[in-house]
């Protein structure tokens, strides 16, 4: 039998909060044993009555012809779970667990590590069921239901199934062993240790259709589950499509922001090149001649007026600094003449010490982009003479 544990000490007053009952056809509760080497006797019901039952796992699925469709509820033996009662307020459940494993390592010879401390539901008196059990026995019995292919929905103690009476303490029979429930205190029947822990305090039975109604009760809506923390049932995951629609029109609205951007971005760059050509026709308007025709474009207009004003090709200006610039380069090399016509084409007169200078002329024009063809240089005085072709290519 399990140790009984007195009342955990009371930290402060908190708020009370209820947890609707309800019962559904189709659960199958298997009562765990104390002893590894038993069977598991189970029963179950179905639209809130007993249907079936058996004393071992083995004989289930001789009544039951999908297991996968049943809620699977195990009872944890009494004398297994150590139950105490602990004012926890303001705290969530991972929070409660921790507090409630500090306030059971106080009182227990067990190391903490050794131990899975559960937490439930506030009570009407505003306190908390904690439960702790061997982290071995968890273990144990999730193995041996899993070998029987079962992975329960909830794992309750025993005592928790029976309801609270109205004075003292309620006692039945739940898996093959005599269990107690108080307001404050649950706990297996000892001939030793139960007339103390009961003492003058009525006991009211539960046999019966009372004893069916208060197990499945029990099981439907635990006051305490032990499957918490590391021992939590996984839940596989299911599509949500209310929030897989949220998202999609979340993905729409966000897309026709950013082609609303991108447009706005267009737009505006448009209305700025808009804006940039009138200005510049403006300019161009304004440094025209008086008389230019009205319907023309002002940019085209200024631009051949510029090439007029400059010559053909690249223009006087361009082409003579691109010789200069050839010249002053190639020491020795004399400008003697110079020409431009009106189709773009420079010539010009030199005189050089040699052939090699009039190549370094021809070789930096050329590298300007513009074509240099030399005429027949006559060698007179120990220099060469002759003229020089310059154009666009």
């Amino acid at each position: 039998m399990a140790t009984i544990a007195p009342p955990l000490p009371r930290v402060a007053p908190t708020r009370t909060r209820t947890r609707a009952r309800s019962q559904a056809a189709g659960t199958v509760i298997a009562f765990l044993p104390t002893d590894d080497a038993a069977p598991i006797a189970w029963q179950r019901f179905e639209g809130g009555v007993p249907a079936a039952s058996g004393p071992s796992l083995d004989t289930l699925g001789e009544a039951i012809v999908d297991l996968g469709t049943e809620r699977v509820v195990a009872v944890a033996p009494a004398a297994d779970v150590t139950l105490h009662w602990a004012e926890l307020p303001g705290l969530a459940t991972a929070q409660a667990r921790a507090a409630a494993r500090l306030m059971v390592a106080e009182q227990s010879l067990v190391s903490g590590d050794a131990l899975h401390v559960a937490v439930g539901d506030e009570t009407e008196d505003g306190e908390r069921p904690v439960a702790a059990v061997a982290t071995e026995r968890m273990s144990t019995w999730l193995a041996r239901l899993a070998g029987a292919g079962i992975d329960p929905s909830a794992i309750v103690a025993a005592p928790l199934l029976l309801p609270l009476a109205d004075e003292g303490f309620t006692r039945a029979a739940v898996g093959g062993e005599t269990v107690y429930r108080g307001r404050s205190s649950g706990f297996a029947d000892d001939p030793v240790l139960t007339p103390i822990l009961v003492e003058a305090r009525p006991v009211t039975p539960l046999t019966g259709r009372a004893l069916d109604e208060a197990v499945l009760a029990g099981a439907e809506t635990p006051v305490l589950d032990l499957r918490q923390g590391a021992f939590a049932r996984s839940r596989r995951g299911r599509l949500d499509w209310a929030l897989v629609r949220r998202l999609g029109w979340l993905a729409l609205a966000i897309a026709a922001v950013s082609l609303l951007i991108g447009l706005v971005s267009i737009m505006r760059l448009s209305f700025a090149a808009d804006a940039a050509e009138r200005e510049a026709a403006e300019i161009a308007r304004s440094a025209l001649p008086r008389g230019t025709a009205a319907g023309a474009d002002p940019v085209l207009a200024l631009d051949r007026a510029l090439a007029g004003e400059r010559g053909g090709g690249l223009g006087f200006t361009t082409t003579a600094g691109v010789l200069f610039g050839a010249v002053q380069a190639v020491p020795g090399v004399e400008l003697t003449g110079i020409d431009f016509g009106a189709d773009g084409v420079m010539r010009a007169a030199l005189r050089a010490p040699g052939a090699p200078e009039v190549e370094a002329i021809i070789e930096r024009v050329e590298a300007s982009g513009l074509e240099a063809t030399p005429s027949p240089f006559q060698a007179s005085e120990g220099r060469v003479s002759g003229e020089l072709r310059i154009a666009l290519p």
